[in-house]
């Protein structure tokens, strides 16, 4: 998936989208493993793109604490 793809999407859909990814991780490191996987650069493909959403989750978070001021 691409950055630009991703920023359209919300927080919400950023967090199912990551947990699927993940999923998919696990499954191809599995398949590595036992010699079944054939695509081997799907691995850094999907680790990347989880990077970036990891990234653009915590630019939102971080622009949500810089809007909204402390209340002491």
């Amino acid at each position: 998936m691409e950055l630009k793809d991703l920023k359209k999407k919300t927080k919400a859909e950023l967090h199912k989208i990551l947990a699927e990814l993940r999923d998919k991780l696990r499954d191809l490191r599995f398949k590595d493993a036992n010699k079944q996987l054939k695509n081997v650069r799907e691995i850094r493909q999907t680790r990347q793109t989880v990077a970036r959403i990891l990234m653009l989750i915590k630019r939102a978070e971080k622009t949500d604490e810089t809007k909204t001021p402390d209340k002491k």
